[in-house]
């Protein structure tokens, strides 16, 4: 092997120094390193299940939010809704209590003009009258006292009436 270069108590000697560093390292880097590596991985581990339970948590929380959320839309829904039927109810009843009032003021209106036009009536009765009154005095040449000119008005008023009947 020397004709190749090869020296065999050197390459003996260095698989020895390897052994025993290979020894040495097992003893004093290797466990060290291997501790810290799985330190490392348990550590890596753990933050990866925290970062799994904070996504659930995040997920379950907005679950929560969006459900919360929908509760509050479907509320104020509810209370536009009864706002939406309390103004209707209040409209109704301004409309009912509007008509109530001009109903009372036509009422009131054709009762006036009920008085109104008897009034008239019997003005126009007494003018009547006495016109007639005046023209048979001309007519007669004579005064009627007071009971006979009631009795021929109630008359005349009565034939007037059926008159107007007819």
């Amino acid at each position: 092997m020397e004709a190749l270069g090869i020296n065999v108590p050197g390459l003996i000697a260095q698989i020895i120094n390897f052994v025993i560093l290979l020894a040495l390292l097992r003893l004093v880097a290797y466990k060290p390193i291997l501790s810290m590596l799985e330190k490392r991985s348990t550590k890596i581990r753990e933050s990866m299940e925290a970062a799994e339970r904070i996504k659930q948590e995040m997920t379950k929380s907005q679950q929560d939010f969006e459900v919360q959320l929908e509760a509050a839309r479907k509320e104020g829904q509810a209370i536009i809704a009864q706002a939406n039927q309390i103004g209707d109810r209040m409209k109704q009843e301004a409309r009912e209590e509007a008509q109530k009032e001009a109903t009372a003021i036509i009422a009131k209106a054709r009762g006036e003009i009920e008085l109104e036009r008897d009034k008239a009536i019997g003005e126009l009765r007494q003018q009547f009258a006495d016109l007639t009154i005046l023209a048979a005095g001309k007519v007669i040449n004579r005064t009627l006292d007071p009971a006979s000119h009631k009795k021929l008005i109630d008359e005349i008023l009565v034939e007037a009436g059926d008159l107007a009947k007819n």
